[in-house]
């Protein structure tokens, strides 16, 4: 039985005829890849689906940190692996739209128990607030090391840094792509922490949105 919330998108109670492996594959299954995430045991369907646009982006960023990557025991995983994050606790998951692991002891099936090296969630209305807020929690609780926020409507990046347990706002940009303007950025180049020789153009991240009013 599927009921409203105010984060944005239905839930289903745990139990209600829906097994945990069948969750976050249920949307994939379907044209419209939808995804759905199991917070202190509530299964959230994260309907509607996000616009196209949310997809460019998000196979911008996988494509070039998975080149990134090659020859390194490294895998970057693009809104197709469930993150348990507290898994000692309990089976809650989140699946990031963007995730690189590095320790592939801690991967099982459709579900990686570790800690993520990097995350990337890009911003879509039924998920902008609990990306900006209980996931951020999640994954400054969970340790992870650098988180980026993307928007795109208004074309912006904020970068996370864990520092002494907690996410420090590192850097954050919107795209200015007119070269006549004076705050013109679109080369400026962004550099993954934990992967200095990962590095990628403001305009890359956006590439394909450029007719986008």
């Amino acid at each position: 039985m599927a009921k409203s919330n105010s984060w944005g998108g239905s839930f289903l109670f745990a139990g209600e005829g829906l097994k945990r492996e069948e969750v976050c594959q249920m949307g994939a299954a379907e044209s419209d890849n939808r995804k759905n995430e199991k917070i202190n045991g509530v299964v959230y369907n994260m309907s509607p689906a996000p616009g196209y646009q949310h997809g460019i982006i998000n196979g911008n960023i996988y494509s070039i940190v998975k080149t990134g990557l090659k020859q390194t025991v490294c895998l970057v995983f693009m809104e197709n692996l469930d993150f348990r994050y507290h898994p000692d606790v309990n089976d809650d998951y989140l699946c990031p739209d963007i995730m690189v692991i590095c320790d592939r002891m801690h991967l099982k099936g459709g579900f990686y128990s570790g800690v993520p090296r990097f995350i990337v969630e890009t911003l879509s209305p039924s998920t902008a607030r609990r990306d900006k807020r209980e996931k951020k929690d999640i994954y400054e609780k969970a340790g992870v090391e650098e988180y980026w926020i993307v928007a795109p409507q208004g074309k912006s990046v904020e970068i996370y840094y864990l520092e002494n347990g907690k996410y420090v706002l590192e850097q954050s940009y919107i795209l200015a792509g007119d070269l006549e303007d004076e705050h013109y950025n679109a080369d400026t180049e962004i550099t993954l922490k934990a992967f200095p020789h990962i590095k990628m153009k403001l305009k890359e991240i956006f590439d394909g949105l450029e007719e986008e009013k």
